[in-house]
């Protein structure tokens, strides 16, 4: 039997009499989007993660175990790792193998590995309550962890396997009576919602009923209440001027309205009593709450009886600042990489720009003046040091100039935050780049805007600016306002012109672009780096463990939310507020290079190999001959599907074409490949045509076969093998031999 009998006659009828019901089954279960493959400024899909079936509990839709199914050709056990790994993601306890003879069982609780008869598959009930028992929860967590999930029949909107994985880690932890809790995912995979489902969940069943949503920022409570926590709207209140209105279920608040002035001994919050609120949840819980002597962590120690969760995508390890020494491990992570992967997050290429004053350095004469008339400090100023210390206005107008060509090429409707030093470099930056776009500044004057945090004007067009059906603003430059929090998914373009050292000050940044919003035409995002800044993410800690930063907290601004942040002291101890900038202008400033590199979706990393390199390596990986290829190529039912098997494994044809240039036009994917990665003699579709035609190849067939062929032969040299494999090309081929498609099929 091949695998579709195998599940239809035998393993079918086998759930069948176990008792699982159809909403319980789910055939062909994907899961996962397939990551995003960028080729140039193509981009495709890869496989998307399947399982042959999942089963699920009744009521909640728990994931209780995966089946993958092989043909009778295999071993009962053949498929037992791949239903192992899908499990685990998954979260579902137990994983099966089966080729219709028998199954085999993995209990991922236990560790134990049994064989079944196919008559002896576990029902619904016996897989339920051998989780319970291996979990040790009773009756009255059972009851908690039960609750089913909400979901909103208008939009259809149900989580991710990996939101699933978040909620029910901190469903069962509640339960359990565990009081500090941290879920860390990363920007773009839907922490509020996740956060909303749990919230929902914990009230269906009674375990909560007051709750508190803490963030430091207006627009995340605004977006929370319009958004993901709609469904509360009616036991839900945004508390403001620090007035507190009992009556309510669910209070969304900033810090800053219950912390108040500094100086008050008697803070708002303290109008209500400390046990008051069940829950609380903390919304980029690595900021001001992370630290001991912040004042917001006050809060926390108030409503210390309630359970906290802590929610961030970068979770913050230094001396001073530790969110695990107050939330705890991590119960459950999703990281960038695995969002990529999973084709949920939009993968970045990176351009790495080199401008000679940075590379080189400045140093002014002996004596010179700025043009405020301060004589400029005697030493060498690289690119550290400019817009901190030392102003030159041809470098900003050599990054806008580079920023528009970008835009130019890439589509000038396409939105881009550039991130700068510091409120002036911001302004500075917004400036150069208006007149460096005069003209759709001329159509209108929010093409290019400011958005910091002292800026009233730019903070007002920030809802527009992150609403995917707002034109404007376009391109914005900002400071430290839009490092966190901002959901702007149709952003295409990161530009960093400041100096980081933060990892998670770069990760919340980076996290800017990883939203996807392929209807909008944004598949992936471009980072264009001016100070080397992606030096980080090649540190081990970017898509791993935190480790400590070397910057500090952003200063908060007790009444409206975080103020952007002054310059960095200098090495010799000036405060941030005598740091002296010079400003000089008259300077030639030139781009001197300019490195691409790629997301390489087989290790997660950049890639630092040219398109061809990279291609040929991939390949290679696979085919490591000539002849393994040609048998492969050989043995491909259709050759599309050979060929996106070899975009999935990083061979980017079109990308490859870009690069030869037009020389390529008029070669087959086939002669491409070959000769790219096995360094073969490239023929053109029209000499392997005329090389078939002098062979008298066609002589053995029929008068009407050979017009056909010929015929086919011709479109072959037009478009090439892949188009013959659409079965329409007949019709354009008929349509020159006055056959019908079907007369031609029949020959």
């Amino acid at each position: 039997m091949n695998e579709e009998d195998v599940r239809m006659k035998l393993i079918n009828p086998a759930l069948d009499a176990a008792g699982w019901k159809g909403g319980q089954i789910r055939p062909e279960y994907a899961f996962t989007d397939g990551q995003v493959i960028v080729q140039g400024k193509r981009v495709s899909r890869g496989k998307r993660k399947r399982a042959d079936y999942l089963l699920t509990r009744r009521g909640n839709d728990f994931p209780l175990a995966v089946i993958e199914a092989k043909d009778s050709q295999h071993r009962v056990g053949d498929g037992l790792q791949q239903a192992e790994g899908y499990a685990r993601a998954l979260g579902a306890p137990f994983a099966y193998s089966t080729n219709g003879s028998g199954f085999l069982e993995h209990d991922l609780l236990t560790g134990k590995i049994t064989p079944l008869d196919m008559a002896d598959f576990p029902q619904e009930d016996t897989l339920w309550a051998r989780y319970l028992a291996a979990k040790g929860l009773t009756p009255e967590e059972e009851k908690v962890i039960s609750q089913p999930y909400h979901f909103n029949d208008l939009t259809r909107k149900e989580p991710r396997y990996y939101q699933r994985r978040a909620v029910d880690a901190a469903v069962e932890a509640v339960a359990r009576g565990e009081k500090r809790l941290l879920l860390v995912m990363a920007t773009g995979t839907g922490k509020t919602f996740t956060a909303f489902q749990i919230v929902w969940r914990l009230r269906q069943a009674g375990a909560v009923r007051r709750v508190l949503y803490l963030a430091d920022r207006n627009i995340l409570i605004d977006q929370t209440m319009q958004r993901d926590f709609s469904p509360l709207a009616n036991v839900m209140v945004k508390v403001q001027h620090g007035s507190l209105d009992s009556s309510y279920e669910v209070y969304m608040c900033l810090y800053q309205q219950l912390t108040g002035d500094k100086d008050e001994t008697f803070k708002p919050y303290m109008d209500f009593k400390p046990d008051f609120f069940d829950l609380v949840i903390v919304d980029e819980c690595h900021r001001g709450s992370a630290a001991e002597d912040s004042q917001w962590r006050s809060i926390l120690e108030y409503f210390s009886p309630a359970v906290h969760i802590g929610m961030t995508a970068t979770p913050k390890e230094t001396e001073d600042v530790s969110t695990r020494a107050y939330f705890g491990d991590p119960i459950y992570t999703y990281s960038l990489k695995q969002g990529i992967e999973d084709g949920f997050l939009a993968p970045y290429k990176v351009i790495r720009v080199g401008l000679d004053k940075d590379l080189m350095g400045w140093r002014p004469q002996a004596g010179q003046m700025d043009l405020n008339g301060n004589v400029i400090e005697d030493t060498e100023y690289f690119g550290n040091d400019f817009d901190r210390k030392l102003i030159i206005d041809e470098r900003i107008e050599a990054v806008a100039e580079h920023i528009t060509d970008w835009m130019k090429k890439n589509g000038r409707d396409s939105k881009a935050i550039i991130f700068c030093v510091d409120i002036d470099h911001a302004e500075r930056m917004r400036e150069a780049l208006a007149n460096a776009n005069s003209d759709l500044m001329a159509r209108d004057p929010r093409y290019v805007m400011r958005i910091t945090g002292d800026d009233q004007e730019g903070k007002r067009q920030l809802d527009n600016f992150i609403d995917p059906q707002q034109p404007y603003p376009t391109i914005v430059t900002t400071s430290e306002l839009l490092t966190t929090g901002v959901d702007a998914p149709t952003v295409k373009l990161i530009v960093l012109d400041s100096v980081i050292n933060s990892m998670t000050k770069f990760k919340q940044i980076i996290g800017r672009g990883t939203r996807l919003y392929p209807r909008g035409g944004k598949e992936y995002f471009t980072i264009m780096d001016f100070r080397g800044v992606c030096r980080l993410f090649a540190d081990p800690a970017f898509d791993g463990e935190p480790l400590g930063d070397d910057d500090p907290e952003p200063q908060k601004n007790p009444k409206g939310g975080e103020k952007d942040k002054p310059p960095r002291p200098d090495p010799g101890g000036d405060k941030p507020d005598k740091v002296r900038k010079y400003h000089v202008n008259g300077v030639d400033v030139t781009v001197v290079n300019e490195v691409v590199r790629y997301y390489d979706p087989q290790t997660g990393k950049l890639t630092t190999l040219d398109i061809r390199d990279y291609s040929r390596k991939n390949l290679l990986g696979h085919y490591a001959t000539l002849h393994d290829f040609l048998t492969r190529w050989d043995e491909a039912e259709r050759k599309q599907a050979l060929l996106d098997e070899l975009v999935g494994q990083g061979v980017f044809l079109d990308a490859l074409r870009e690069e030869f240039g037009p020389s390529t036009g008029n070669l087959d994917d086939f002669d491409l490949i070959i000769h790219v990665a096995y360094d073969q003699k490239p023929l053109t579709r029209r000499q392997r045509v005329e090389y078939v035609k002098k062979q008298n190849y066609l002589q053995k067939y029929s008068q009407d076969c050979r017009e056909v062929l010929s015929a086919l032969m011709d479109k072959y040299m037009d478009v090439g093998i892949v188009e013959l494999e659409n079965p329409k090309v007949l019709d354009a081929v008929s349509n020159g031999l006055k056959k019908t498609s079907v007369e031609i099929v029949r020959l």
